[in-house]
């Protein structure tokens, strides 16, 4: 039987209490695990502190204009950060999926309104510490704060990364960079939310896909013996 407490977040003008369930942590807990050596003790300190949320597909987490003061971890499903230019069209910043962490990092470090929206592209199971929680939990578990330090580090590595990509590759590099990093969400969202992620736009990804399926089907069958 599960246990728990609440954790209040305020979105606009309203508290959404969400009850704490452990019945996913075992998610987060194998992947901690891969990355360092933690005990059974300080694992049931990070379990204690955590809320467990379920999303429904395109349910938000966080609005422009709200503080994002959560440490987000996604245990299930498909999420994606993203913002409105002034002429109301939105840009992917970024994707997350199983195993990986979604957050909008300015918000949080600067305690500001947020210029950046959250929301599931599916189904969703997320997992969350306050930032108050979480950084408690780094001062008392030495293992996750030098965890979450590499974290942090592959973070800024990935975003060197992805502004190379953006600048320097052709559209078609970007696609396969895509395709390498995100294996698993092409079929799972609509196009053009690939194609802002890209920095293209839709009408060419849809020919670089059609390219590609159609050398794919062009291929000969294997030679005999081969």
């Amino acid at each position: 039987m599960s246990t728990g407490k609440n954790l209040i977040l305020r979105t606009g003008n309203k508290e959404i209490i969400w009850q704490v369930r452990f019945d996913m942590f075992e998610v987060f807990e194998k992947y901690i695990r891969k990355h360092i050596e933690i005990s059974d003790q300080d694992l049931e300190l990070i379990r204690a502190a955590c809320a467990e949320r379920k999303l429904r597909k395109w349910q938000s987490i966080l609005h422009e204009g709200e503080v994002w003061r959560y440490n987000c971890f996604i245990a299930g499903g498909c999420c994606r950060l993203y913002r409105f230019d002034k002429n109301g069209t939105d840009h992917t910043l970024r994707f997350a999926i199983e195993n990986w962490w979604i957050t909008d990092q300015e918000s949080y470090n600067r305690e500001t309104a947020s210029e950046y929206n959250i929301e599931a592209l599916a189904a969703s199971t997320v997992i969350l510490w306050t930032k108050a929680e979480w950084l408690e939990l780094l001062q008392t578990i030495p293992a996750l704060r030098l965890f979450y330090e590499k974290l942090t580090e592959r973070a800024y590595e990935a975003s060197q990364r992805r502004i190379y990509y953006l600048i320097s590759y052709s559209a078609t590099e970007k696609y396969l960079e895509f395709e390498k990093t995100y294996p698993s969400v092409f079929n799972s969202v609509p196009l053009h939310m690939v194609a802002s992620y890209l920095g293209i736009s839709r009408e060419t990804l849809s020919r670089i896909r059609r390219d590609f399926t159609k050398d794919i089907k062009n291929l000969p069958d294997n030679p005999k013996g081969s």
